[in-house]
């Protein structure tokens, strides 16, 4: 499906890279050129950062097209995609930038190309603000699989802020077409686990988050919990929650930092858990944020969450665009309202 030009304000909603990746990966796989303006206009640092500009370069690899104005600092972006080739694919970001971000320029469209990819991309495994691994892995390809995609990945060397140095692989079976999903039901949980994913730092640190994590959830924590990262280049801690309900399993996390408690991190996390369980909705802010673009790329399918975050919100404003615009409906005005989203 190729049309003209769409223009893009970058600035729109969240004015961060969101805007951008989602707009690469709609524009390989819908065939539809684009001219983005404004990029991170929202940010300290606006214009392409390494991570955008890694991002930028890996869409452009998987569909050869002809990009005006990627590097570092444009802040406009104009891009024209052929057609989406499967392959072997290498990015590296070259800083702590995230490895799951770039994923988010690339798969959706390589979900449907017509061969299978391999996907090694070498940057942050855990970095703050987006989305760790483990999320990736365990919450985001499950429902890609379900969707009739065959997707693997796995994690060869962790990389934490400021270091590095991660990297992780996936494989990519395509589907001929991604079959609607309608995830409105979390259903009963079936488990809950708690994991600490730490590199190069003392086994207390990691301890005392597992403390946290027992006193404001009730979880059954033990020292198994705690995964050594290795091999990794820096040093690093990460809390990961999973939640297994009967119709998805969601992940939340949060990120150890210079001069920050332990006990501060783990309570983040915990947080994030809290207010999931409380909604009652399947789908977790993060998730439905990831969800918007190949859910818009199967045609049909909804999915029930909290209220929108920026994320989000921007999201069915930029799939709206490529694609037929996704139907968004509030339930309530309390804090855990539900939103559902259809295509």
């Amino acid at each position: 499906m190729a049309g003209g030009m769409i223009d893009i304000d970058g600035s729109q909603g969240e004015g961060g890279g969101q805007v951008l990746r989602s707009a690469l990966a709609l524009s390989c796989a819908t065939g539809q050129p684009f001219r983005i303006s404004n990029i991170r206009a929202g940010r300290e640092k606006p214009g392409l950062m390494r991570q955008h500009l890694t991002s930028v370069n890996a869409a452009q690899s998987i569909c050869s097209a002809e990009v005006v104005g990627a590097e570092a600092g444009s802040r406009e972006v104009e891009f024209q995609p052929r057609d989406v080739k499967g392959g072997e694919y290498h990015f590296a970001v070259g800083t702590a930038g995230s490895t799951t971000l770039v994923l988010q320029a690339v798969l959706p469209p390589l979900l449907l190309a017509k061969e299978r990819s391999r996907i090694v991309v070498e940057g942050g495994t855990h970095t703050k603000g987006a989305p760790p691994f483990e999320f990736f892995d365990r919450a985001l390809v499950p429902v890609l699989n379900r969707m009739g995609a065959r997707v693997t990945a796995s994690i060869e060397r962790y990389g934490f802020y400021p270091a590095g140095g991660g990297r992780i692989v996936v494989d990519v079976e395509p589907a001929s077409r991604l079959s609607p999903i309608y995830l409105r039901e979390r259903g009963k949980t079936v488990s809950r686990r708690a994991v600490v994913v730490q590199g190069r730092l003392p086994f207390t640190i990691a301890q005392r988050e597992l403390e946290v994590v027992q006193r404001r959830l009730g979880w059954d924590v033990s020292p198994r919990d705690v995964r050594a990262a290795e091999p990794c280049i820096g040093a690093g801690n990460a809390v990961i929650l999973e939640v297994e309900s009967e119709g998805i399993t969601d992940v939340f996390s949060a990120i150890g930092e210079v001069q920050r408690s332990a006990e501060s991190v783990a309570q983040e996390a915990a947080d994030q858990v809290r207010r999931y369980l409380a909604s009652e909705a399947p789908v977790g802010p993060r998730l439905a944020d990831q969800l918007m673009v190949v859910l818009a790329l199967a045609g049909s399918g909804s999915m029930v969450t909290g209220p929108l975050s920026r994320h989000a919100a921007t999201n069915t404003e930029i799939v709206g665009l490529f694609t037929k615009p996704p139907v968004v409906r509030a339930e309530g005005d309390d804090g855990h309202g539900r939103v559902e989203w259809s295509v």
